[in-house]
């Protein structure tokens, strides 16, 4: 078993997608969404032999996904944070 074997990168997509179900705030999703880029990229022979480059698309991929993830689920237009109590007081 090597790393270069897209099925090892596409089992770790989905595996990573079903531990994204069980932590919230999409900390998996970029990774599972990368690694099965990547996968698919061996597939049909882009990335050829390259660690470095299997390594860069996943993190562009996994960058990419945070970033539309936070537009669309984060804080929207007009709305805004109010702490009402610091963890350190009593």
């Amino acid at each position: 078993m090597s790393w270069q074997e897209p099925w090892i990168w596409v089992v770790a997509g989905v595996l990573l997608g079903a531990l994204e179900m069980l932590l919230p705030g999409f900390i998996l999703l970029g990774f599972a969404v990368g690694a099965i880029l990547v996968g698919g990229l061996l597939w049909i022979g882009v990335i050829g032999d390259s660690l470095p480059l299997a390594v860069l698309v996943l993190a562009l991929s996994a960058l990419a996904v945070w970033l539309v993830m936070r537009k669309l689920m984060g804080v929207r237009p007009g709305q805004t944070r109010i702490w009402d109590r610091d963890i350190n007081e009593n």
